[in-house]
């Protein structure tokens, strides 16, 4: 079965901190990359984070870098996002995507395989 299970999300305040987790079937753990991306009602959905699972490199969106750290436990199939010192702008539906070989990292079309969201809320 190919399926990212995502879970973790919920309402912080403004400065809070939240860690989400996606856990990928065995088909759905990229050779590539797993990535978090965060959608907005009338938005398109916007890459957050990457962890190439091979090289281990990281890659962020300016607007989270330094607050954000993306990791994976690759026995589990597990990638986890830790969001400290969260922001109002930082609510969202957050996505976990399984990317294909080829392509940025950033690109939602790069992203054959995505989790069902989960929702997160800061408040101020």
């Amino acid at each position: 079965q190919v399926q990212l299970v995502e879970s973790g999300g919920g309402s912080a305040q403004a400065g809070g901190s939240l860690r989400l987790s996606c856990v990928a079937s065995a088909s759905a753990y990229s050779t590539a990359a797993m990535a978090w991306f965060r959608q907005t009602p009338g938005k398109e959905r916007e890459g957050v984070a990457a962890i190439y699972t091979s090289s281990q490199y990281t890659y962020y969106a300016d607007s989270v870098k330094g607050r954000f750290t993306i990791s994976q436990d690759r026995f589990s199939r597990t990638i986890y996002l830790q969001m400290n010192n969260l922001k109002v702008e930082d609510s969202g539906i957050y996505f976990c995507g399984s990317k294909k070989e080829g392509g940025t990292w950033s690109e939602a079309s790069n992203y054959p395989i995505w989790g069902q969201g989960t929702q997160v809320t800061v408040s101020s």
